[in-house]
């Protein structure tokens, strides 16, 4: 089943403009995934240059069981599901009472869900097409009722917010999820330079191609009128605020219309698609601690690359250590 509460066309154009009104210009990375986004990020997943994933799904792969124990019994919310492969060895361990997918991409997320209830017939699989960082709470269903809640949220994604926004997402899941309950999630650690530029600027284009597809959407769907030819695409890292940074470049002073207004650009002026901060674990736990959440299990693969963190509410743990 799915139910899509996407964001309306005004939400759209109304966080465009925000958007565009910034300085640098910075769209918000969901925009990036319509269809063809999303078909454009599994190819990246697939390149050498990019080990994210294939580290992330190796993780989950060989410590499934032990993750399983961590999280207990529960229903499991992935949040920006996408193709909602990574957690099946998770599924199978953990044998939950429900699995909810939370995506922004309706066209990805249904033939995902399709494609995951295959692999787990017996398993109730409920697709919510949604911004889960705008979500207030989750839909009444009776897959949601009576059981507790686990957190899902892999592919560091959180590296697409800046740290605030970052925080704030965190509070976010704690309302979504309820009191007491766990998040296992996904942080892409820090590494050296040459790797991180390689991996948003892979040898096949697709990276590019991903970010251009961008324009594409917005010319689509929010009446604009960008012109490929007049953008190029570029990714760098950024030590100060230790993240990468993806934009398409304006090549020459010009002026861009979109969502009814006129946009001007300088020459060499970034358009932000997104940024990726990295994280090494002192430093996301201490922001995980800010938005309320505590460590209390960490799965790393042998280089350092990726690390898998379990949080559980602070609050609810200190609850149980007063009682």
């Amino acid at each position: 089943m799915l139910i899509d509460l996407h964001p309306e066309p005004a939400d759209m154009a109304r966080l465009v403009i925000e958007g565009m009104g910034r300085q640098p210009k910075q769209l918000p990375a969901w925009l990036l995934y319509d269809a063809e986004g999303s078909r454009l990020f599994e190819a990246i997943c697939e390149q050498p240059e990019y080990g994210l994933t294939r580290t992330e799904t190796a993780l989950l792969d060989t410590r499934a069981a032990e993750l399983a124990a961590a999280l207990g019994p529960g229903v499991v919310v992935e949040f920006g599901a996408g193709s909602a492969r990574k957690v099946s060895p998770l599924l199978s361990a953990l044998d939950p009472a429900a699995y909810v997918a939370l995506d922004i991409s309706a066209d990805h997320l249904a033939p995902a869900c399709r494609a995951l209830q295959q692999r787990h017939p017996d398993l109730p699989v409920l697709g919510i097409c949604c911004d889960y960082s705008l979500l207030e709470q989750l839909p009444d269903h009776p897959a949601l009722e009576g059981h507790g809640r686990l957190g899902f949220y892999p592919g560091s994604s959180i590296g697409n917010f800046d740290p605030a926004g970052a925080r704030a997402l965190l509070r976010q899941f704690r309302q979504l999820l309820g009191p007491g309950s766990r998040l296992l999630i996904g942080i892409d650690q820090p590494k050296a330079v040459q790797r991180l530029e390689e991996a948003y600027n892979d040898r096949a284009g697709w990276s590019e191609a991903f970010a251009r597809n961008l324009l594409t959407r917005l010319n689509r769907d929010l009446d604009g009128d960008f012109q490929a030819s007049d953008f190029a695409y570029r990714a760098w890292w950024e030590a100060d605020h230790g993240r990468i940074a993806m934009a398409l470049v304006s090549q020459r002073e010009l002026e861009v219309r979109l969502a009814g207004r006129c946009w001007p650009f300088a020459a060499g002026e970034p358009l932000i698609t997104e940024y990726s901060y990295k994280y090494g674990p002192e430093a996301f736990l201490d922001l995980a601690a800010t938005a309320g959440w505590r460590g209390v299990g960490h799965w790393s693969d042998p280089a350092g690359d990726f690390a898998l963190h379990l949080l559980v509410q602070a609050d609810s743990e200190q609850q149980r250590s007063d009682r």
